[in-house]
C-alpha cells in the first residue's frame, strides 16, 4: 500500500510540474508566473538555492530507504507528503533604508523615489518593485558655453559676445536660478595640427590683416556665473584663432570641461554642455600623427591659467567621452551647422543624454535652440542601472503617459514627451547565483544626479539552529542538522545504520550489489549506493533504480492520462481504462448504432470502432466498395453452386436470388446484376437476379450509325440534284424570254455614213471645183 502511494504522490508531482500558475509575492504586490522545476538536492542548503524547492526537516519524514534528496522537492508536494517542519524561504519584504517623498522645494528637491533600499533575494525567485520620478518645477540649471574658435567661427564670435543676457533670459523661463560659463577650444599645439613656424604660432590667421590669438587645446575661460554682464564681457575680450586641419580639438574640450568639476564650478543641479562648432573632431588615435601615444587618462589637466595644452595625452575616445558624460551627469547640446550635422548625429546617437541642433552660419539662432534642445532632452527619460553585480538580472516596464504600462520587460525604463507629470518604473530584480556578500548598487535617471542606491543580498543557506552531533537519530554515527544525517567517516545509510567495512574486497563486493549486471555505473546514474542497497533518487525507482516513474507517455498533458500509475515507464491503467496511456475510456457510446457495436462490423477500442475489410464509417455503416465486395460470391452462386460452398466467399452473408429477371445496383458479367446492403442485425443481406436479355449494343450502334451516314448521303445527293435542276430550268426560260424581247429592223442605220474624199486644184477656179468632186 505504501508503494502505491509513493506511485501516486510521484505522479502528482509530475503534474504539478506541469502547472504553470503560481503567485509570487513581490514587496507588496503579487505576479502571476510559472512555477519553476525543483530539482533535488541532497543537503538543505543546495535546496533553497533551486527555485520552487523547500526543504523538509522534519526528523522522522523519509521512510526507510529513501535517499535525502527526497526532502528537497516542491512546497506542495511536501504538504501532500505530511511534512510539518518546511524551510522555505521567501521573499523579504523590502526594506526602504530612505523613502522621503519627491517634492519641488528649493531646500529640499526629491525627484527619485525611494533613494536606498535593502532587499534580500531568494536563487531564481524575481522580485519586483516601483520607482517613482517626477522633475522637479523650476529646477536649477549649469549651462557652459564650450566654443570652437578656429578661424571659421569668426563670424560666430562676434555673435555669441552678445548673447549672455539673452541665453540667461530664455533659461531663465524654465527656472529662475540660471548660471552660465564660457570655454573654447582649437587644436593640439603641435604638428600636424598647428603651424610651429614661429610667426604663425604667434598669430595663426591666414592673412595678415586680421590678428589670431595663439592656438590651444581648450581653455576654461568663464566659470559658471549668474553674472550675464560678466559673460559677455569675458567673451568679448576673446580673439579668434587657427589651426592647420580641419578637425578640431572637441573631445578634448568636452573631457577637460566635464572632468575640472572644481574649476568649472559644476553645482549640484541640470548640467548642460552646449557645444558648437562648424568642423569635424579628432578621435582617438589621431594624437599618434603629433608622436602623442599615451591614451587619455580621463583627468583634469587644466595649468593655473585654465588652459589645457594637449600635448601629454591622445585625443579621449567617444565612449571614455559617453561614460565620463554619463558618471558627472552632464547633458551635452550640440549645435553645429548643416553641413556637418550627419557627423554629429552619428556621434550623439553613442552618447546618451545629448541631442544636435542645426546652427546657421553666424551662430544667430544659437539661443532658441538651445532652449529647444533642453525641452527635447527633458523630455526624454532613461531609468538604468550602474555597478550591478553579473549575478544579478534587472529588467524594466514603464507607465509613461497615460498609465500605460509597458508589455515586456526591458534592459532600461524609457519614456517619451515628459513634463512635469509622475512617472512609475517597476524594476525587476532576479539573482542568478549567490552572492558571496551583500552587493550595492544604483539606478539613476539619465542626466539627473539623483540615484536609488540597492543593497542586495542572497537567502542560500538554511537557519536550522545548531547541528547536534553523534545525535540518536543518527546512530550515534552522525551528526543530525536540518533533520538529515551527515555520516561519519566509514558509515552510510539514511540514519547512518550501516558501517562500511575496511578492506577493499568488501567495499567492492557491497558497491557490486549494486550496479546491474556488473555494469560500470552505480545505481544506474541515479542514486547512491548504502549497505549495498540502491537508494534512488527523485522519481527513480527499482533494485538499481533503473525505472523511471514519470517517463509513462502523456495524454492531455497528463502522465498515464491521470488515470493509472507510471510503475517504471509502463502505465497500469485504473477505473477500467485501457491503452499505452491509459487513454482509451471504458465508455462505448460512441461506437454504437442500432443497439449494435460498430453495426456488427467492426471492434470498438478506445471508444472508437475499427471496421472490418470493406467497411467504413463512424459506425462502420457503409460499405468501402459494395459491389466488389461480394463480387466473388455472386460469381460462385452463378455456378449454381451450394451455399455451403459459396459461404467463405459470401462472407456469411444472407443471399436470396430474386425470381425473373432485374437490372440491380451492381452488375456480374452481361448475364447477372446485383445488390448488397447491411441488415438491422449487422449481418450483410444479398440479392441477386439475371440481367433482362438485350442484343449486341455495340452491334446495333455500329449499324445504325452507317445506316444513318449513308441515308444523309443519299438525301443530300438528291437534294443537290434537284436544285441543280431547279436552277438549269430557270436560267433556260430567262434565255428564252429574251430571245422573244429582241427586234431585228433591216432599214439602214442612220448612225452609219459613207466615206467622202474631196479633191482641189488650186488651178482651176471655184466655179469648176465641183467637176472635181468624186465619190
Amino acid at each position: 500500500m505504501g508503494g502505491i502511494m509513493e506511485t501516486l504522490l510521484l505522479q502528482m508531482k509530475a503534474i504539478l510540474i506541469a502547472v504553470t500558475v503560481l503567485f509570487h509575492c513581490l514587496g507588496q504586490r503579487c505576479i502571476l508566473g510559472q512555477e519553476p522545476l525543483c530539482q533535488s538536492h541532497s543537503s538543505c542548503s543546495e535546496c533553497i538555492r533551486s527555485p520552487g524547492c523547500a526543504w523538509c526537516s522534519q526528523i522522522d519524514f523519509l521512510k526507510p530507504g529513501e535517499s535525502n534528496e527526497r526532502r528537497c522537492d516542491s512546497t506542495r508536494s511536501l504538504k501532500e507528503r505530511n511534512c510539518n517542519n518546511m524551510i522555505n524561504p521567501g521573499l523579504h519584504p523590502l526594506t526602504n533604508v530612505k523613502n522621503s517623498d519627491l517634492s519641488s522645494d528649493r531646500g529640499k528637491v526629491v525627484q527619485l523615489k525611494p533613494q536606498n533600499i535593502n532587499i534580500t533575494l531568494r536563487i531564481g525567485v524575481p522580485f519586483e518593485f516601483k520607482v517613482e520620478f517626477k522633475r522637479a518645477v523650476g529646477y536649477p540649471i549649469d549651462l557652459y558655453y564650450l566654443m570652437d574658435l578656429s578661424y571659421s567661427m569668426k563670424d560666430d564670435l562676434d555673435q555669441i559676445k552678445t548673447l549672455g543676457q539673452k541665453i540667461l533670459k530664455k533659461l531663465k523661463d524654465i527656472t529662475d536660478t540660471v548660471r552660465i560659463g564660457f570655454g573654447s577650444f582649437v587644436d593640439k599645439e603641435m604638428l600636424p595640427y598647428v603651424s610651429q613656424v614661429k610667426a604663425r604660432r604667434l598669430n595663426p590667421c591666414p592673412n595678415r590683416i586680421d590678428t589670431c590669438q595663439p592656438a590651444f587645446s581648450f581653455r576654461n575661460v568663464l566659470p559658471l556665473t549668474q553674472d550675464a554682464r560678466e559673460f559677455e564681457r569675458e567673451v568679448s575680450k576673446q580673439l579668434i584663432s587657427g589651426n592647420l586641419d580641419a578637425p578640431e580639438a572637441g573631445l578634448d574640450a568636452i573631457m577637460q570641461a566635464a572632468v575640472c568639476k572644481d574649476k568649472i564650478k559644476w553645482g549640484n543641479v541640470t548640467r548642460i554642455l552646449v557645444y558648437t562648432s562648424d568642423d569635424t573632431f579628432h578621435m582617438a588615435g589621431d594624437g599618434r600623427l603629433g608622436g602623442v601615444f599615451q591614451p587619455h587618462n580621463g583627468q583634469c589637466h587644466l595649468n593655473d591659467n585654465g588652459t589645457y595644452d594637449g600635448k601629454a595625452f591622445d585625443y579621449p575616445s567617444v565612449g571614455h567621452v559617453s561614460r565620463v558624460l554619463q558618471d558627472n551627469n552632464i547633458q551635452l547640446i550640440f549645435a553645429v551647422t548643416e553641413d556637418i550635422y550627419p557627423a554629429y548625429k552619428a556621434l550623439s546617437a553613442l552618447i546618451p543624454q545629448s541631442v544636435v541642433g542645426v546652427l546657421k552660419n553666424d551662430s544667430s539662432n544659437v539661443v532658441d535652440l538651445i532652449s529647444e534642445a533642453y525641452g527635447n532632452l527633458s523630455a526624454t527619460l532613461v531609468l538604468e542601472q550602474e555597478g550591478a553585480p553579473k549575478e544579478l538580472d534587472i529588467s524594466y516596464r514603464s507607465t509613461c503617459k497615460g498609465n500605460q504600462l509597458d508589455s515586456e520587460w526591458k534592459e532600461k525604463g524609457e519614456c517619451q514627451g515628459i513634463k512635469h507629470e509622475l512617472i512609475t518604473f517597476n524594476v525587476r530584480l532576479n539573482a542568478s547565483a549567490c552572492l558571496t556578500k551583500p552587493q550595492t548598487f544604483r539606478i539613476k535617471m539619465q542626466g539627473i544626479n539623483e540615484e536609488v542606491k540597492i543593497t542586495v543580498h542572497t537567502e542560500c543557506d538554511c537557519d536550522c539552529g545548531v547541528p547536534e552531533e553523534d545525535s540518536k537519530h543518527c546512530s550515534s554515527n552522525g551528526i543530525l542538522s536540518c533533520g538529515a544525517c551527515s555520516c561519519n567517516e566509514r558509515f552510510l545509510g539514511q540514519r547512518c545504520e550501516c558501517k562500511q567495512q575496511t578492506d577493499v574486497d568488501s567495499t567492492s563486493k557491497m558497491q557490486a550489489s549494486c550496479r546491474p549486471h556488473n555494469s560500470s555505473v552505480t545505481c544506474s546514474g541515479h542514486g547512491s549506493c548504502e549497505c549495498g542497497k540502491c537508494m534512488c533518487q527523485g522519481h527513480y525507482s527499482g533494485k538499481f533504480c533503473e525505472c523511471d516513474d514519470t517517463s509513462c507517455e502523456y495524454h492531455d498533458s497528463k502522465l498515464c492520462n491521470g488515470k493509472g500509475r507510471c510503475k517504471c515507464g509502463t502505465c497500469f491503467c485504473s477505473h477500467d481504462y485501457t491503452g499505452s496511456a491509459c487513454h482509451c475510456s471504458p465508455s462505448q457510446d460512441k461506437c454504437m448504432n442500432n443497439n449494435l457495436l460498430c453495426s456488427g462490423q467492426g471492434k470498438c477500442t478506445c471508444n472508437v470502432c475499427k471496421c472490418n475489410e470493406g467497411f467504413k464509417g463512424e459506425n462502420c455503416s457503409a460499405f468501402t466498395n459494395e459491389c466488389t465486395l461480394l463480387k466473388d460470391c455472386v460469381a460462385c452462386h452463378e455456378k449454381d453452386q451450394t451455399p455451403d460452398i459459396c459461404a467463405v466467399e459470401c462472407l456469411n452473408a444472407t443471399v436470396s436470388r430474386l425470381v425473373g429477371t432485374h437490372e440491380l445496383h451492381c452488375t456480374y458479367g452481361s448475364r447477372m446484376s446485383y445488390d448488397v446492403k447491411l441488415g438491422v442485425d449487422g449481418k450483410i443481406v444479398l440479392q441477386y437476379a439475371n440481367l433482362p436479355s438485350s442484343v449486341d449494343k455495340t452491334t446495333l450502334v455500329i449499324g445504325i450509325s452507317v445506316s444513318s451516314i449513308i441515308f444523309i448521303g443519299i438525301i443530300i445527293i438528291i437534294i443537290y440534284r434537284c436544285l441543280l435542276e431547279l436552277y438549269d430550268i430557270r436560267e433556260y426560260q430567262n434565255f428564252v424570254k429574251a430571245q422573244e424581247q429582241t427586234n431585228w429592223k433591216e432599214a439602214q442605220n442612220p448612225l452609219f455614213k459613207g466615206a467622202t474624199t474631196t479633191v482641189y486644184n488650186p488651178l482651176h477656179d471655184k466655179e469648176n471645183e465641183k467637176d472635181f468632186e468624186s465619190i
